[in-house]
């Protein structure tokens, strides 16, 4: 789990890549819980938490919050 103030140092530039891998994470966590492969269940929930955080964070940049 990635805490906020490790999110907020990051560029906006390394936000969108980091997006890109934590969704890129969560589509293999599914496809492995599909076929059954997935041991821990909660880590879906904590990659989802994740990007919402990174979302979050963006979001707050471009409206110019923080």
């Amino acid at each position: 789990m990635m805490k906020i103030k490790e999110i907020r140092a990051l560029s906006t530039t390394e936000l969108k890549e980091k997006q890109y891998l934590l969704i890129e994470e969560l589509f293999h966590l599914r496809r492995k819980q599909a076929v059954g492969q997935l041991e821990n269940g909660k880590e879906i929930t904590r990659v989802r938490k994740d990007i919402a955080r990174v979302y979050t964070i963006l979001r707050e940049r471009e409206l110019g919050i923080n």
